[in-house]
């Protein structure tokens, strides 16, 4: 149990870290954001393959592998039929824009910010809390490493945005710590739910995976190629994924 309540304090804190990042360098060039943020999808790519769905296919027959890959389309899904809902991070924050709204309309935009950042790390608290609920404790610490890697640049993005919006540096850091604490909450939902019923295990991974790679494909790759920097976020996505390569390497 121990290793658990770790993950969930170390994905969840994550964010938290990159929230004190945010508030101390409060004006980052896109460029530098994108490319740590490409570094960190490279690392989920990893995590997702390596953690998740290739845990989910050893030892499974024809049927298992059905199973695996309804897993996958599953947890994507399920995050586009949450997006539609939800809008996209960056869409609410208004990342970018100098144009300020009227008070009311500023506060409309933290309250629906907050909760698209809770509702989005939502699922990968679940991935984390999936991955360490299986036989394979090193995919698992691999998947809550590379969640947590990701953790921290969007940690940094968020509080810029709150602040511009005329939220006090104690109400924007609450806030960055409740999308930290659901992420914890995610992690042990995760956990028990997949070891409630062992046979959930291979769908839970794939469902775990597709939902990381629908968030890399769909909203973390398209983020760092919109200001200019494809060719260095492409490299520093290879760079990520090497990385999570070795240190699986390593572990295993």
């Amino acid at each position: 149990m121990m290793p658990v309540l770790l993950t969930a304090l170390g994905v969840g804190g994550a964010t938290v870290i990159g929230a004190f990042f945010g508030f101390i360098f409060k004006n980052l060039s896109h460029k530098f954001s994108d490319i740590v943020l490409s570094f960190a999808a490279g690392v989920m790519l990893a995590a997702a393959i390596i953690g998740l769905i290739l845990p989910a296919l050893e030892g499974g027959d024809a049927v298992n592998f059905v199973v695996v890959i309804a897993g996958i389309f599953a947890g994507a899904v399920f995050l586009n039929l949450l997006d539609k809902f939800v809008p996209h991070l960056h869409k609410i924050a208004g990342i970018g824009e100098e144009k300020h709204t009227a008070e009311t309309e500023r506060i409309d935009k933290i309250l629906l910010f907050v909760m698209a950042i809770a509702i989005h790390n939502l699922p990968e608290g679940i991935a984390a809390g999936v991955g360490m609920g299986g036989e394979d404790i090193a995919g698992g610490i691999t998947v809550a490493g590379g969640i947590a890697l990701q953790n921290i640049p969007e940690g940094m993005v968020i509080i810029g945005p709150m602040l511009a919006a005329g939220m006090s540096k104690g109400r924007t850091f609450i806030c960055a710590l409740m999308t930290g604490v659901v992420e914890v909450i995610g992690t042990f939902i995760g956990y028990f739910a997949v070891n409630i019923s062992a046979a959930l295990l291979p769908f839970a991974l794939a469902f775990a995976g597709g939902t990381m790679l629908y968030v890399i494909s769909d909203e973390m790759i398209p983020e760092t190629h919109a200001h200019g920097s494809e060719r260095g976020a492409t490299f520093a996505l290879l760079i990520g994924f090497c990385v999570m390569l070795v240190t699986d390497f390593f572990l295993g």
